[in-house]
């Protein structure tokens, strides 16, 4: 009898639409190192979780909802960080492959085991990539930890191949000016396989996530990014 890897899941999206192309299933997975200043999911930082599952019961959840992700969709992990289970994400991978399932992952290029990350790779159709700052003094400032996990996951991805979208958060009286824009502009170009660009607007909508988990909300005082002004921006970044 096949034994299957289990891992801990928060939740399951079954109509994601901004989260890769198509209609997607969004796997939220447990677990994430990072602490990110504007991070809008808390309750996903401790890997553990009452939702234990079994990849084979994940995929096989992914599996019902085929009819709608077949046209040019297909299945996200996102979490968290699904890397911080990498080995337990890895057999999912596979598994989705197989099927013939459209893989994305939602990352943000930390939190894994070294020994399954070039494999994980080769199953995934598509990395989504979180960029939190461009600098280490910066990254530590807003993450709680150093660019060294990130960068090598970088190497990683660059030699793999895999399609990318890139993202940021902006965030108000912290990365939401020119100048910052065209330094990640000029970052940009070490990566290979850019499809896709986007700016997130920063939002407030997780403060009270934070509240019920009893945890010091850090960006208190920090409005909504104007939507607007996030278009400008976006534009200067993808000027020719």
């Amino acid at each position: 009898m096949t034994k299957f890897k289990e891992g801990y899941i928060n939740s399951v999206e079954t109509m994601g639409l901004v989260d890769g192309p198509g209609i997607r299933i969004v796997i939220f997975m447990q677990g994430c190192p990072l602490r990110c200043l504007f991070c809008h999911n808390p309750e996903t930082w401790e890997v553990k979780s009452d939702k234990k599952m079994s990849s084979k019961e994940v995929v096989d959840e992914i599996r019902k909802y085929r009819p709608y992700i077949e046209m040019g969709g297909g299945v996200t992990f996102s979490g968290g960080e699904p890397l911080f289970q990498s080995e337990f994400l890895l057999e999912m991978l596979k598994m989705c492959k197989k099927a013939g399932i459209h893989t994305a992952i939602d990352t943000a290029g930390c939190g894994y085991n070294k020994k399954y990350l070039d494999e994980i790779l080769k199953y995934t159709d598509l990395v989504i990539l979180d960029i939190k700052a461009i600098d280490d003094l910066n990254y530590k400032k807003i993450t709680g930890k150093d660019m060294s996990s990130f960068n090598f996951f970088v190497t990683r991805l660059n030699k793999s191949n895999t399609p990318l979208w890139i993202r940021q958060v902006i965030v108000p009286t912290i990365n939401d000016n020119e100048e910052y824009i065209l330094s990640l502009k000029e970052y940009l170009k070490q990566f290979k396989n850019i499809e896709n660009i986007e700016l997130l607007p920063y939002h407030t909508m997780s403060i009270e996530k934070y509240e019920k988990l009893k945890i010091k909300y850090r960006l208190n005082g920090i409005e909504d990014m104007d939507k607007e002004k996030i278009k400008e921006l976006e534009k200067k970044l993808k000027e020719i």
